[in-house]
């Protein structure tokens, strides 16, 4: 006799405990487990702090070590006194940002090594002057409390002192970093203009005309 049609199909079996650990282990050695995630997590926390004082750390000893000196003797004596010496200082902060960024534009590890590490090295001269721009700026930065305007920043060449002496330094200052600015500009869009132009008078030549028939 044939099996009647209502009879229930077996259920599979469930598998056993040791496949399911098998499986929950090869899932995780794929690389994918949050060990990695979190060791890439501590990495990153612990590269910010000390990029951070790796630049910023030249800027407040240079602030501290030359910057009363530089503000009180060599800012008066400076041709034109101190406003054009916070001129030049302005204008420098362009120039040192163009001094570092402009090697490093020209790196292509992909196609020379050698010469991409010869790009980095040339755009340190430009970072140690942007260190030096930035540190004699922050010389003249006072504190936001009025109370800790006493002692060293009242002192000749102290940020209290610099700006009761000449209280539009950093309009010179301002002036002379956006004159730059304009003027790199407009030299850059002149270079594109008559690259394009000389470009457009080099162009390919006319195609030779098709023999009559």
């Amino acid at each position: 006799m044939k099996a009647s049609g209502s009879a229930k199909p077996k259920r599979r079996k469930a598998a056993g405990s040791s496949l399911r650990y098998e499986h929950r282990r090869d899932r995780r050695a794929d690389g994918t487990g949050s060990g990695k995630r979190d060791r890439g997590w501590v990495f990153g926390c612990l590269t910010v702090p000390v990029a951070a004082l790796a630049l910023l750390g030249p800027v407040v000893w240079l602030s501290m070590s030359w910057g009363p000196g530089i503000w009180g003797d060599l800012a008066p004596a400076w041709p034109g006194g101190a406003y054009v010496f916070a001129g030049c200082v302005g204008a420098c902060v362009p120039l040192a940002f163009l001094a570092f960024v402009a090697p490093l534009t020209r790196m292509d590890w992909k196609r020379s090594r050698l010469a991409s590490l010869g790009w980095a090295l040339a755009s340190l001269p430009g970072l140690a002057a942007g260190w030096l721009v930035a540190g004699i700026i922050t010389a003249t930065l006072r504190p936001k409390r009025r109370r800790d305007w006493y002692g060293s920043c009242r002192t000749r060449g102290g940020p209290c002192w610099v700006h009761e002496e000449y209280p539009f330094l950093w309009a010179a200052g301002l002036a002379a970093t956006v004159a730059i600015v304009a003027l790199l500009i407009w030299l850059f869009a002149r270079n594109v203009r008559s690259t394009d132009g000389s470009a457009a008078a080099t162009g390919p030549a006319d195609s030779p005309a098709s023999p009559a028939t």
